[in-house]
């Protein structure tokens, strides 16, 4: 049952990332930094489904690597880690709902989107391994 968590608080986390960062580069009107990107590798016929992105997909995505991060806490316990996990999603989520009218929700967003990564990043390189206090719990064998 541990093995299954964790494996889907890591791919729940990585598609919450890659929704993330596709659904913004969708946008051109709304994120032109990150669209001139998305038009770079090729993704700007998205700019059709500029609505969906952003009102449906993005929010989407970013529940989806905040719910991942949650279950990651199940699995290997760390603080700090999951609350770097969390930050991300949170600030996209903000800024999409309550702090949308407001001219520096943009950087807010594009802030969020970029702690998303690097902590997914983060994560590839060094996954976490359960911590416990009394020394009674198993670490994985790799």
């Amino acid at each position: 049952m541990q093995r299954i968590m964790n494996l889907l608080a890591r791919l729940g986390d990585k598609a919450g990332v890659l929704g993330t960062l596709v659904s913004a580069m969708g946008c051109a009107a709304c994120f032109p930094a990150i669209a001139s990107l998305g038009a770079a590798v090729g993704l700007g016929f998205l700019s059709h489904w500029e609505g969906l992105f952003i009102n449906t997909l993005l929010p989407l995505f970013a529940a989806v690597a905040l719910v991942a991060n949650v279950l990651g806490w199940f699995s290997h316990r760390q603080c700090k880690r999951t609350i770097l996990g969390m930050i991300g999603p949170s600030m996209v989520l903000a800024t999409l709902f309550p702090l949308w009218d407001y001219n520096w929700s943009t950087y807010l967003l594009y802030a969020g989107i970029a702690m998303m990564l690097a902590t997914s990043i983060w994560d590839m390189y060094s996954p976490a391994n359960r911590r416990c206090d009394d020394g009674a719990c198993e670490v994985p064998q790799k």
